[in-house]
């Protein structure tokens, strides 16, 4: 994921590049900021509707008796995908055809060929989708119309009656699967050696256009927009208070939730924090340690050549969708070079994950056909005007700072944007930090709320 901020946003002086480009590029070379300003998507909204009658993996059905949709219903949500679905993934992978490859290359062309001959031998032969179905089914799952999107979500309360709501939110290529290791420690954590007063009832919801949620019909509907499904779905469930948390999108529409719903958002974590320099600084570096200039810059080039599939899913994403859609073996493809590009696995990709999880995700996708609709969101952020403008977010805010995270804000920069009451330095971990670091991401959410209570 790949998001931009906008003309007036704290830090920020147009000068004809894009806001985040001037982020990412303040007092730097020239390398990472050309490249960096060929990945940007700016985050803009417009009102649509979504089709709310499809519901994916279950019978259930929106509609009322009268026949018309219910907008009021919760509605209980098992996840249960027919078996001719499954079959069709089986005999496609079955006549996978793939792609030549220059002999003694690895992954810097793209997706390795002999990891994807691996996975996909995987995915046919050994992996076990109606397993990882059971372990989802184990998660309380509902569905409920929000401004006419079917929105799914887990909701997931603790034994404690005081805990503090949260809101987890994914973003791209990711989903609710995510957020599995890190239900039971948060929602329980007395359970998993913690203290009771650390609880939380969790809300994950799959964004509009993703999982098992319904896919918008209707042009604009961008980040701000699903800010705005999210606080009517905690509003839905009674929570007129809560805390915000999520990575990439997620991290965005949390951001748009802080800002716009101030009133209702008592503590924001982050593990994407997006910062340029103070408003009005004349150097942009000054008071920035040396040592975090350099990671800001060994963030930018790293990222620099990944930048592509942004370019495409924030152009043309209907016409990628064509193949991702078609063949599993090319949304597998897609997907997992950025799990192994983006996570903290020193070439390894399953040094972060397993195989059962990058493929648990990547089935979701698959059996949903929600690949097209969830990389229009890039398109939908860049091409629709903002409603309203967010600037310095006043909401106590959380920082988790992973080294193999996308973008880097030196603390000074995060300050200068956020009420950031906690900025912690991760040893390890990168973009996925629910599924590579779980007990880490649990201890700083923990520790962030601690005090907001």
């Amino acid at each position: 994921m790949c998001i931009s901020l906008r003309p007036g946003w704290p830090g920020f002086v147009w000068n004809g590049r894009h806001p985040i480009e001037n982020a990412l590029c303040a007092g730097g070379p020239a390398r990472p900021c050309l490249m960096a300003g060929l990945i940007i998507v700016s985050m803009t909204v417009a009102a649509c509707t979504a089709d709310p009658s499809g519901d994916p993996g279950s019978g259930a059905n929106p509609a009322s008796a009268e026949g018309q949709p219910d907008t009021e219903a919760i509605r209980p949500f098992t996840i249960e995908i027919a078996d001719e679905v499954l079959e069709d993934l089986n005999d496609r992978l079955a006549r996978t055809r793939l792609p030549d490859q220059i002999p003694g290359t690895g992954w810097e062309y793209g997706t390795d060929r002999a990891y994807m001959e691996e996975l996909l031998a995987y995915w046919q032969d050994d992996f076990d989708w109606r397993a990882q179905e059971r372990m989802l089914n184990e998660f309380d799952h509902f569905k409920t119309v929000i401004d006419g999107v079917d929105v799914h979500f887990i909701h997931q309360r603790s034994p404690e009656e005081d805990a503090i709501p949260l809101l987890l939110t994914h973003g791209w290529p990711g989903s609710f699967v995510e957020f599995t290791e890190i239900i039971g420690p948060l929602t329980d954590p007395a359970a998993y050696g913690g203290n009771a007063a650390d609880a939380f009832h969790l809300v994950i919801p799959s964004l509009p256009g993703y999982g098992f949620s319904g896919k918008p019909t209707e042009r604009g509907y961008n980040p701000e927009r699903m800010g705005d499904v999210l606080a009517g779905l905690m509003e839905r469930l009674g929570y007129d208070r809560y805390g915000a948390q999520g990575g990439d999108w997620g991290a965005i529409i949390s951001r748009l939730l802080a800002g716009n719903y101030s009133d209702r958002v008592i503590g924001l974590h982050s593990n994407m924090i997006i910062a340029g320099p103070p408003p009005g600084a004349a150097d942009p570096n000054e008071g920035v340690p040396a040592e975090e200039l350099e990671r800001r810059l060994e963030v930018a080039e790293a990222f620099s050549d990944g930048r592509g599939y942004s370019a495409i899913q924030g152009t043309k994403p209907q016409t990628l969708g064509y193949g991702l859609n078609d063949s599993p073996a090319g949304l597998a493809a897609w997907i997992v070079e950025k799990f192994h590009a983006w996570s903290d696995n020193d070439g390894d990709v399953e040094s972060a994950f397993t195989k059962d999880k990058l493929l648990t995700n990547i089935t979701l996708y698959w059996v949903t056909e929600t690949i097209t609709s969830s990389t229009r969101l890039y398109y939908e952020s860049g091409n629709t005007p903002a409603t309203r403008s967010v600037g310095y977010i006043d909401v106590p805010t959380g920082a988790a700072i992973f080294p193999k995270e996308l973008f880097y804000a030196p603390q000074r920069w995060a300050e200068a944007s956020y009420n950031m009451v906690q900025y912690t330095v991760m040893p390890r971990g990168g973009h996925f930090a629910a599924l590579e670091e779980p007990e880490l991401l649990v201890d700083d959410i923990r520790a962030l709320f601690r005090g907001l209570r």
